[in-house]
């Protein structure tokens, strides 16, 4: 299988997947997107013997474009645009979520600081203001009294990105001083850990402790749900405990797993590969269906 790697920085979660890959004697092709030009009418010469791309791009832009030309290009990406495009957009992610049923915790979206309030007020004090494309935890804000969201507000009113001006507001979920992060390929789930911090936003990149867990039947199922709302692929669904049981509050598309690396037993690496080598095979064997 040759594989190629889509990247603008090699982090130890690439760097386990290259690993895999060499051992078992893939040939890699590692494609670093700053240095990279893609032609509208035909594929650069190096793409010529891909099997697959793995899409590992830190850059949401950078992610979103280079997957519609390998899909234009006739060679399977993972993940796929759609779901890229999915994902990597809050309002999209949890719009595909409702529409799939999937429990996920009240939204509303505006356009204005005037409409934003409004649905501030709609739901409450605390309630969350996130940024409508971002990863990590960054910008997100629990606004806790009518002073602190007009300050916010206001303050996101000025910044210059249109998607600053999109105010994406959600109800404040209660949840056990911990939320839950699931690595799964199509819907498979290969591995899960909480994430347990004293603080509101329980996110490994803020420093949230993380141990094993074992999904259960519930929890399989969302999981299942939630990759199929989005298009499937190697995904990272986050969810959270309640009173009526979990609610899904995100899907990732170029999921980080070097935490949950540290937190399982689980060879991620190798799962995944095993994945991505029946990922290829598919595709080959429906060009050559394709073209008989």
């Amino acid at each position: 299988m040759n594989v190629g790697i889509l990247y603008s920085r090699i982090r130890k979660d690439e760097k386990l997947l290259l690993n895999e890959l060499r051992e078992r004697d893939h040939e890699v092709e590692k494609i670093d997107v700053r240095k990279q030009t893609f032609d509208i009418s035909e594929a650069p010469e190096a793409f010529a013997d891909l099997d697959i791309v793995v899409d590992r791009c830190l850059a949401t832009s950078r992610s979103l474009y280079a997957t519609q030309f390998f899909e234009a290009y006739g060679i399977p990406v993972v993940n796929s645009h759609e779901t890229a495009d999915i994902c990597a957009d809050k309002v999209k992610n949890s719009l595909a979520l409702e529409q799939a049923g999937v429990p996920t915790p009240a939204t509303k979206v505006a356009f204005t600081k005037e409409t934003a309030m409004e649905a501030i007020e709609d739901f409450g004090y605390p309630c969350v203001l996130k940024p409508v494309v971002g990863s990590w935890g960054r910008l997100m804000a629990k606004i806790d009294s009518p002073d602190a969201a007009e300050a916010i507000l206001e303050h996101k009113a000025t910044l210059g990105h249109y998607e600053h001006k999109v105010f994406y507001v959600q109800e404040f979920v209660e949840k056990p001083g911990r939320d839950i992060r699931v690595l799964a390929t199509d819907g498979e789930p290969i591995a899960g850990m909480v994430r347990s911090s004293d603080h509101w936003i329980t996110n490994a990149a803020k420093g949230a402790e993380t141990d094993v867990f074992e999904p259960d039947e519930d929890a399989t199922e969302l999981v299942k749900q939630a990759s199929d709302a989005v298009g499937g692929g190697l995904l990272g669904i986050d969810l959270m405990e309640t009173e009526d049981g979990y609610t899904v509050h995100e899907v990732n598309h170029t999921v980080e797993f070097k935490a949950l690396d540290g937190a399982v037993d689980t060879d991620i690496a190798g799962t995944v590969v095993d994945w991505l080598e029946q990922k290829a095979a598919d595709a080959a064997e429906n060009e050559l269906e394709v073209s008989a």
